[in-house]
C-alpha cells in the first residue's frame, strides 16, 4: 500500500488529488471538482466557493460541459498485446488457437498465409495436400511449458500428428518434424503401410510407445492432451495417460542415438516453440484448439532461495506459506526475486492477518529500500487493493472505483493476478478484472518481483502459491 509519509507513495485518499490523468490532460476538468470540494470538510475558502462560485458554475455548466467534451483525446487506436500478436487469453489463461472461426492463429510452415487448409462448418480442416515434407500449420506465436488440448478426428486410413516446441526455420530445417517432437495421431487398423507402436496413436513418435491407448474408430472424435513442464512431457489420450517422459535425459539421449532422429541434431532441443498441426496426405479435422502458459513457481514453500531482503523487516517461511511481518525498526522492507523479468503474468495468494498493508512490485529497481517502479496495491479494505501505483514518480496511475472494493476477501485468502505484456498492465482480484491499460513508461522498463510490507508496524501478510509466466 502506499502513504504520503513514503516519498515514493501518494495521498491515501482516494480522491485528495488530482488523478494522474487530470494533471496528463486526458481526464476531464470536471470530472476533477471533487477534488476540490468533495471530501473536505467546510472552511472559510469552501463557503466562499458555496456562497460565490457555484452559483456561477451553474451559468456556465452548459460551456464547460462542451469545453471538457472537445478537450477529450481520441480514443487510443493502438491493438492490445492479445489482439496484436494472436488470440485473446482468458481470465484462466487459456488462448483458444481455434474456436471455430478463423484460421489467424496459424500460418503454413515457411509461409506468412495459410494454404491447404480451410475451416468447414466450425471445423478446422487438413485438406491432405501435404506430404512428408510441407502442408503442416504452425502457431505464429510461441510456447515454452504449457498445456494443449484438442479434439479430432481422421477418416479411414488417415494420417497425422501434432508437434510442438517447433522451430519455425525452413532455412534451416526442412520440416517441423526436425526439430519438434510429435504425438501421433493415425488409423491404427487400417493405415496403408506396415507401422510399429512407436508409431500408433499418442505415441511419442518413433520413441515412447503409448500404453494403454484407445483411440476411437475413424470419423469420430477424439480428445488429445499434451503437457510440456520444463523437460517433463505427458501425453493424453481420451482422458487417460499414455505417455510420459523426460527430454534430456540418458535414456532419451540413447532412443535419440539408436532411432530415425540419430541424424536430426536439433530434435527436442528447443525449450520454446510453436505448435504444429501435420498435413501428411490425409484429410484431418480439428476443433476446440485451446493452450495455456504453464507457470513456474517463485516460492518452494521451504525457504527463500531466488530471493533477497531489502530493510530490517522479518521475511520468513511458516507452514509452508512466506510470511512478511513488521519488525522493530516498523520500517518499510521488501523481497525482491533475484531474477529479472520483463513481459510477465503473475499470480499470488495473500492473506492478510493485520493490517495488510503491503504491495506486488513488477518491472522495479531497488537500492537499499528504495524502490522504483510500479506497484498492484495489496491494502486494507477501501484502499484500492489491485490498483497500480508507481514509486518515486508519478504516483497513482489508475485507482480502483468504489464498487470494486468489495472484490477483497480481508481475513481471508486472495487471489491476485498481474499481467503486464509491452506497455499494457492488467490485474486481477479473486478472478474479477480491476485495471486495464497502457503506459509508455511501464512498456519500456523491465526489473525484478518484489514483496512489499509497508512502515508504521503492526503489518502480517501470508503469501502462497507465487507463480510466473515470463513471455
Amino acid at each position: 500500500m502506499t502513504s504520503a509519509v513514503d516519498p515514493s507513495a501518494g495521498s491515501p485518499l482516494k480522491h485528495g488529488v488530482c488523478s494522474p490523468a487530470f494533471q496528463a490532460g486526458t481526464q476531464s476538468p470536471l470530472s476533477c471538482l471533487r477534488c476540490t470540494i468533495g471530501p473536505f470538510p467546510l472552511s472559510s475558502v469552501s463557503v466562499f466557493w458555496v456562497l460565490n462560485i457555484l452559483p456561477l458554475m451553474r451559468l456556465l455548466l452548459p460551456t464547460l460541459m462542451l469545453f471538457a467534451l472537445a478537450c477529450q483525446p481520441a480514443p487510443s487506436t493502438t491493438a492490445s498485446p492479445e489482439s496484436a500478436s494472436g488470440p485473446a487469453e482468458g481470465e484462466d489463461g487459456w488462448i483458444y488457437l481455434f474456436d471455430g472461426g478463423s484460421l489467424d492463429a496459424w500460418k503454413t510452415y515457411g509461409q506468412d498465409n495459410v494454404s491447404g487448409w480451410e475451416v468447414r462448418d466450425g471445423i478446422m480442416v487438413a485438406l491432405g495436400q501435404g506430404e512428408d515434407i510441407g502442408g503442416d500449420l504452425v502457431t505464429r506465436d510461441t510456447f515454452g511449458d504449457f498445456e494443449l488440448e484438442l479434439d479430432w478426428q481422421i477418416g479411414p486410413g488417415g494420417n497425422s500428428g501434432v508437434l510442438y516446441r517447433v522451430v519455425d526455420d525452413p532455412d534451416t530445417y526442412e520440416a517441423v518434424y526436425f526439430t519438434g517432437p510429435e504425438y501421433q495421431l493415425l488409423d491404427d487398423s487400417a493405415y496403408a503401410a506396415e507401422v510399429t507402436p512407436l508409431q500408433m496413436t499418442g505415441a511419442n513418435y518413433g520413441m515412447h510407445v503409448a500404453q494403454g491407448a484407445t483411440a476411437n474408430p475413424p470419423g469420430e472424435w477424439n480428445h488429445t492432451r499434451i503437457r510440456v513442464e520444463g523437460n517433463q512431457v505427458t501425453h493424453w489420450l481420451n482422458g487417460k495417460v499414455v505417455v510420459q517422459y523426460e527430454l534430456g535425459t540418458p535414456e532419451w539421449e540413447a532412443l535419440v542415438a539408436a532411432g530415425k532422429w540419430k541424424d536430426y541434431p536439433d530434435y527436442g532441443r528447443a525449450r520454446t516453440g510453436h505448435i504444429a498441426l501435420q498435413d501428411h496426405g490425409h484429410e484431418a479435422r480439428f476443433r476446440q484448439v485451446r493452450i495455456r502458459r504453464l507457470g513456474r513457481s517463485l516460492f518452494n514453500g521451504q525457504d527463500l532461495s531466488g530471493w533477497k531482503i531489502h530493510g530490517t523487516e522479518k521475511w520468513y517461511v511458516e507452514e509452508g506459506d512466506l510470511v512478511c511481518e513488521s519488525g522493530p525498526d516498523a520500517a518499510y522492507g521488501y523481497l525482491a526475486t533475484e531474477e529479472h523479468f520483463k513481459d510477465m503474468d503473475l499470480e499470488v495468494e495473500f492473506l492478510q492477518e493485520s493490517d495488510g498493508n503491503s504491495g506486488v512490485f513488477f518491472r522495479s529497481s531497488l537500492e537499499g529500500t528504495k524502490i522504483t517502479g510500479w506497484q498492484a496495491e495489496v491494502a486494507p479494505p477501501d484502499h484500492d487493493t489491485g490498483g497500480i501505483y508507481e514509486s518515486y514518480g508519478r504516483g497513482w496511475l489508475v485507482q480502483i472505483p468504489e464498487e470494486k472494493e468489495g472484490f477483497l476477501r480481508m481475513g481471508e485468502w486472495n487471489r491476485l493476478r498481474v499481467r503486464v505484456v509491452g506497455d499494457r498492465v492488467q490485474t486481477w482480484l479473486n478472478g474479477e478484472p480491476m485495471v486495464d491499460f497502457t503506459d509508455e513508461k511501464i512498456g519500456q522498463a523491465e526489473g525484478v518481483i518484489a514483496l512489499q510490507i509497508h512502515d508504521g508496524g503492526g503489518i502480517k501478510v501470508r503469501w502462497r502459491n507465487l507463480r510466473v509466466v515470463a513471455y
